[in-house]
């Protein structure tokens, strides 16, 4: 049964080859990118395949939050139903480190906003689909006052912050839907990918991309992940294991879930 599945970030890296895979096994995949060329371009470079399945583009800078609710709008527009959503999207050194709202652009990117997508987006998702948000190795606990922007932070402990808050919300959620949700799992997909975020990062050309691809197809479509909500899998050890310590603490899961949470209610006010 071909599938609709939105995958942010899908115009290179690991999101890119995914993609490839979803819309060579017959799914409609809507892309999203930033840059509207690169996303033309993908978007053209997709449609050619011969005997697969569909796609269909929409822009967004995830930075930027009313670009995520008029995302969201133009999915809703042309879609009563999205069985996947793959927050694959994330940044990691970026030119001007402080958004608009004087946020961490990494908090923004990595975590609020594939949090705000999966919230306006629930009316679409079917009660067995699946959200699939790319987690990392690189986690560390969360400094609330820099999640908050009260604290600058090196670009590595901004990511790995943000990853571990991604992981926390992602368990949060799943404990609190249940069974009347669909399934939220965080993914590592393996360390030191062949990503341009990588290269950017640390200099080095990154390890076989198909293994990030590999997994998170299957976290998307295969039966082992059916039964995965709340859970993390470490594409390193390839398998579900324990998540960082504070994922698994209630209290601190809430303190994350409730910072998003009101700096929402503030962008709404």
């Amino acid at each position: 049964m071909q599938k609709t599945i939105l995958v942010t970030g899908s115009t290179d890296g690991i999101g890119l080859e995914t993609t490839k895979i979803l819309v060579s096994k017959g799914h409609h995949v809507l892309l999203h990118g930033r840059n509207p060329t690169k996303l033309q371009a993908t978007e053209k470079m997709l449609s050619a395949l011969q005997g697969v399945g569909s796609v269909e583009s929409y822009a967004a800078d995830l930075s930027l939050l009313a670009d995520v609710e008029a995302l969201v709008e133009s999915v809703a527009q042309k879609h009563a139903r999205l069985d996947v959503l793959i927050n694959n999207a994330g940044v990691y050194k970026v030119s001007k480190p402080e958004t608009e709202h004087g946020l961490d652009v990494r908090f923004v990117v990595n975590v609020i906003a594939p949090y705000l997508l999966m919230q306006r987006l629930m009316p679409l998702l079917v009660p067995e689909g699946r959200v699939v948000n790319v987690s990392s190795a690189a986690q560390s606990p969360v400094d609330l006052g820099a999640f908050i922007g009260r604290v600058r932070l090196a670009d590595q402990a901004a990511y790995a912050q943000s990853k571990l808050a991604l992981t926390m919300w992602s368990k949060h959620l799943a404990d609190q839907l249940g069974t009347s949700g669909p399934m939220i799992v965080a993914v590592n997909p393996g360390s030191l990918l062949a990503t341009n975020m990588v290269k950017d990062a640390y200099g080095i050309d990154g390890s076989d991309i198909s293994v990030g691809a590999d997994i998170l197809t299957r976290a998307a479509l295969s039966d082992e992940f059916a039964n995965a909500s709340g859970q993390y899998y470490d594409n390193d050890a390839r398998r579900f294991a324990p998540p960082h310590v504070d994922a698994l603490d209630q209290r601190k899961c809430e303190e994350v879930v409730r910072a998003i949470e009101t700096f929402l209610d503030q962008l709404r006010a």
